[in-house]
Parts: C-alpha cells; sequence; structure tokens
C-alpha cells in the first residue's frame, strides 16, 4: 500500500473546469467529488436578465458567482483538487487567480452554445495550461464527433476532446483521466524540448 513520503509532504494537483455559462461545470465538479463540494451559487435575478444569456439554458435557476471546489483523493499523499470557474465573462477577473499552479483544465462544452467555450479555450492557450475539450451531452441535442467539434472550436493539433455526462461519476473521471494523459505529455514534451536547448 503506498504512503505518505517520510518527510510528511503530500502532494495536490490543481484541475479547473471551465467553460460557458450553464455547461454543466457544478454538476461536474459535484458528481466526481469526494466531498460535498464548496459551491458559490446564487439564483439568477431580474437583475442579470440583460446580462446573461439564457439561450438553450432556460430552466437554470441558479449560476456559479466565485467558484466550485472538489476534492478527489488517489492514495494517501495524492489529491486532485477540482476548481469551478464561474462561467459569465463578469467573472472572468477570478481566472487568473484560479489558473495558478494549476496542472491543467477540462473545458466543457455544449453544441448548442458551443461559442461560449471560446473564451476558455482562448484562455488556456494563450498561457499554456494543458486542457481537453468535453463535450456534455444534453437530452434532445445533436451528437457531433469530436474532430468536427475539434475543428469548429480550430483547436491546436493534439488538443484532446472527448464527449461525457457530467452528470455521471464515472464518466467525469474518464475526462479527467483524459486530462491528466494529455497534461502529461504536455509537460514531458516541454521538459524535453528545454533539455535540447
Amino acid at each position: 500500500m503506498d504512503s505518505v513520503p517520510s518527510d510528511g509532504s503530500v502532494l495536490a494537483l490543481k484541475i479547473l473546469v471551465a467553460g460557458g455559462f450553464g455547461v454543466g461545470k457544478t454538476t461536474l465538479v459535484g458528481s466526481v467529488s469526494e466531498i460535498r463540494p464548496l459551491r458559490t451559487e446564487e439564483r439568477l435575478t431580474a437583475a442579470g436578465r440583460g446580462v446573461d444569456d439564457l439561450g438553450g439554458v432556460e430552466q437554470k435557476t441558479t449560476t456559479t458567482v466565485a467558484m466550485d471546489f472538489g476534492r478527489i483523493t488517489i492514495r494517501e499523499g495524492l489529491s486532485v483538487y477540482l476548481f469551478g470557474t464561474p462561467g459569465q465573462d463578469r467573472f472572468w477577473f477570478l481566472w487568473d487567480e484560479l489558473a495558478q499552479g494549476a496542472l491543467g483544465a477540462v473545458v466543457l462544452a455544449d453544441t448548442r452554445r458551443l461559442t461560449d467555450c471560446f473564451p476558455a479555450v482562448d484562455f488556456f492557450e494563450h498561457r499554456g495550461i494543458p486542457f481537453v475539450v468535453a463535450v456534455n451531452r444534453f437530452a434532445g441535442t445533436r451528437d457531433f464527433r469530436p474532430e468536427e467539434v475539434a475543428r469548429a472550436l480550430d483547436l491546436d493539433g493534439g488538443t484532446p476532446v472527448v464527449v461525457c455526462d457530467a452528470r455521471r461519476r464515472a464518466s467525469g473521471k474518464d475526462v479527467l483521466v483524459n486530462l491528466v494523459e494529455h497534461a502529461g505529455r504536455v509537460h514531458a514534451a516541454r521538459l524535453l524540448a528545454d533539455t535540447r536547448r
């Protein structure tokens, strides 16, 4: 059985869950977290009607105003911390702080509102943070192949696109495994490039 290193250190990996408004970030964090997730959701009010675009998510009644937080313990001494970012652009100032020290990110996408994930894709590409795009399946939506989504989002080559159901724990875990594997490849390639300089 694995144990905590003799120096007592604990390793925590930080993963962000980002995407547009109403795409399922809070749901994904909640479905995979082993602890009751910290949520900063507030009810949508009349004051936000002119600001928040509810097209395609008319049934949404709450919104994240700071972040969601969850945890997964891989083994003793190794945990994954999940930070769900707020989706509306008025809260994007929080993203820089949340992104500090992140191993990588999941960009959740809703094919009914695919353009809503462009800001998250741009954010992570410009900062060199490895990410995967996870297409969250919603009832009654058309299915697209991952390569079609990658082309529509003009993703850099090698950026994985996976299909998921954010409500299902196993599906969310598969997304996180894809991200960790992708981030490992990206970081290994960067180390190799640095040693060749």
